[in-house]
């Protein structure tokens, strides 16, 4: 999944000055489902506190699957992410997204959330192929 670059944007793109505030646009219109799980999980991170939000359903198709690939792969569009919503994400397996505070309050749960621990307790066969 590519993200869909405007003309303007690839055209600022060219000439080496790109607003991140029109890449940010560009993610969120290219990448729906991603954006929508990410800012629902900032949102419940606000509203709940707490460490962190996390989700840990499976994207509902492939479409989907690929879009939260796509945007915690990539560590430009990752780190505009987390520019924009202020939050340190987290990512294991091909679905449970994570949104960590900004402070250190949440460093301790934050190093065990991304931890070879946890990625293997994370595993499940319903997951293998995902």
């Amino acid at each position: 999944m590519s993200l869909d670059v405007s003309p303007a944007l690839l055209e600022q793109a060219e000439r080496g000055e790109v607003d991140e505030a029109d890449f940010v646009d560009c993610v969120r219109t290219s990448l729906p489902f991603a954006w929508q799980m990410i800012s629902s999980l900032v949102a419940q991170l606000k509203v709940d506190g707490g460490e962190f939000a996390d989700n840990t359903t499976p994207p509902p198709d492939e479409q989907a699957r690929g879009q939260l690939l796509r945007a915690l792969a990539s560590d430009a569009i990752r780190g505009a992410l987390e520019r924009h919503f202020g939050v340190r994400l987290a990512f294991q397996n091909c679905h449970r997204v994570a949104v960590f505070p900004l402070d250190t309050s949440s460093d301790d749960r934050l190093e065990k959330f991304t931890s070879v621990r946890a990625q293997l307790l994370n595993q499940s066969p319903e997951l293998r192929d995902c």
